[in-house]
């Protein structure tokens, strides 16, 4: 098969490490080069100890499950013989506690927004059967226990 790689690197820069005094800031290095800044999200991590800029682990976990359905969807979109011009999701997860305490993002909810090129138009059934298609086929989904629910306008 095949394996993927990410490269996370952060230097202490903290007046006081032992403290918890200390920037959680860190560069996420994908291996096509890319550089993404990195920090725990604020919820968790209070300033200046976290930046609100930078792509957060939960940001990521959302991104990645909205990615993978996205590029799915087309794919199963182009086997039905159906052209989209654009896919926008606004992907929300949503975390809570698990029966033990612990954190974890329980829930993904997709927003799919899907503007058709196609002279052919689907239908919304037609729509909801590829969504489907894609998250039974998605590789992040596959490999989560998280929820995901799709949302289509």
């Amino acid at each position: 098969m095949s394996d993927h790689t990410a490269t996370i690197r952060c230097q202490n820069t903290g007046p006081d490490f032992l403290k918890r005094r200390y920037s959680r800031e860190h560069t996420i290095h994908f291996d096509g080069g890319v550089i993404v800044p990195g920090s725990p999200s604020p919820h968790s991590v209070p300033a200046p100890w976290s930046n609100a800029t930078a792509v957060d682990p939960e940001e990521a976990f959302v991104a990645s499950v909205a990615s993978c359905h996205m590029l799915w969807f087309l794919h199963v979109a182009i086997d039905a013989g159906l052209e989209p011009a654009s896919y926008e999701d606004e992907a929300v997860g949503e975390m809570t506690k698990n029966a033990q305490g612990k954190l974890w993002i329980s829930r993904v909810t997709l927003h799919p927004s899907i503007e058709w090129r196609s002279e052919r138009h689907s239908t919304a059934d037609e729509v909801k059967h590829l969504h489907q298609q894609a998250h039974d086929e998605c590789f992040i989904a596959n490999s989560i226990r998280t929820k995901i629910t799709i949302n289509e306008p």
